[in-house]
């Protein structure tokens, strides 16, 4: 048993020379916080595995239980280094991509798809390593024979009971390789913008506007409709109505609008237009576009847009505002 432990030992050390000396070339960035996050449990799962192949599988009543526990423990184990190693490659994963994730729709994507992808294949490995727990118990490996042959009917009541959160799950996998949307994607959802901030397998959370935290199922964005301002590129166009009097001079008022907008900090310098969109019995509609690069820029230049028109309006051509008019007649 000595003999093995100090195998263990031996093992554990030159695997940690073996890490640091290539830690020192081009696989630094990785092998590096891999040993790091790992060298506990890999040192146990060594251990453990040492004591595991001393001890005799033939022996006595107290030398099989205590083999059995040290099973049960390097199965345990050997889970969580698994885990530890995917926190690590998600860690690594992130660590590699550029910090400016609005400016680039690949990082965005890549970012939307890893952390679904560690969570899932984490849950799995701690089913497995659950299921080979179970499976060293006789009683256990027993039951399970009569569960797989009453399988069709305890399944359809697991799947009836867990639809819900299965459903979620298949659909987190789903939103996440949809291409559909993003970490840090700008969405209108039943008239609320606002931006993704995660997306997990069961809910995606999105921060509105006015920093509220909106958090839906995953099913919704596979049920239901759903605006991304943000997902060809980051750069949005918004938009303003307002109603004024049919006397207005619009050539007056582009050239008011083109100072409002040039000055603005919060416009992209790459498109802005004002238009008349629509007219009625009282009023006419102008509609001003103005490029921005994010969705919060755009929201904040709509209302520095609008402020300034209905200010130039009010201090210099206050007849253009709406007015209703009538027909005097003795």
């Amino acid at each position: 048993m000595l003999t093995a432990v100090g195998a263990a030992v031996v093992v554990d050390l030159l695997t940690g020379v073996l890490v640091r000396r290539f830690a020192r070339g081009r696989y630094r960035w990785l092998l590096t916080p891999l040993r790091q996050a790992c060298r506990r449990p890999t040192t146990v799962v060594l251990l453990l595995a040492a004591l595991h192949v001393a001890l005799p599988p033939d022996g006595n009543e107290w030398v099989r239980l205590v083999r059995h526990g040290i099973l049960l423990l390097l199965i345990a184990c050997a889970g969580w280094l698994v885990v530890k190693a995917l926190h690590v490659a998600e860690g690594v994963a992130f660590s590699r991509l550029p910090g400016e994730t609005v400016a680039d729709r690949r990082i965005r994507r890549a970012r939307t798809q890893i952390r679904p992808v560690r969570r899932l294949t984490s849950a799995v490995v701690v089913v497995v390593a659950v299921g080979l727990i179970l499976v060293t118990f006789r009683p256990v490996r027993s039951f399970g024979l009569t569960f797989l042959t009453s399988a069709g009917v305890i399944g359809a009541v697991i799947g009836l009971s867990a639809r819900t959160a299965l459903g979620n799950a298949f659909a987190g996998i789903q939103v996440a390789f949809a291409d559909s949307l993003h970490v840090d994607d700008v969405l209108v959802i039943d008239g609320e913008w606002g931006r993704v901030e995660e997306v997990k397998l069961t809910n995606v959370v999105i921060r509105l506007w006015d920093d509220r935290m909106l958090v839906l199922p995953t099913t919704y964005f596979t049920e239901h409709t759903f605006q991304n301002w943000t997902r060809h590129e980051t750069r949005v166009v918004g938009e303003i109505r307002i109603h004024l009097d049919h006397t207005a001079d619009l050539d007056d008022l582009r050239q008011a609008t083109r100072r409002i907008v040039e000055s603005s900090p919060l416009w992209d310098r790459h498109q802005w237009v004002l238009q008349m969109v629509d007219a009625t019995p009282q009023t006419v509609v102008i509609q001003v576009q103005a490029s921005a690069a994010d969705g919060p820029s755009a929201w904040d230049l709509r209302c520095d847009i609008r402020e300034g028109l209905i200010h130039y309006l009010r201090d210099t051509h206050p007849q253009w505002l709406p007015r209703t008019r009538g027909e005097y007649q003795p």
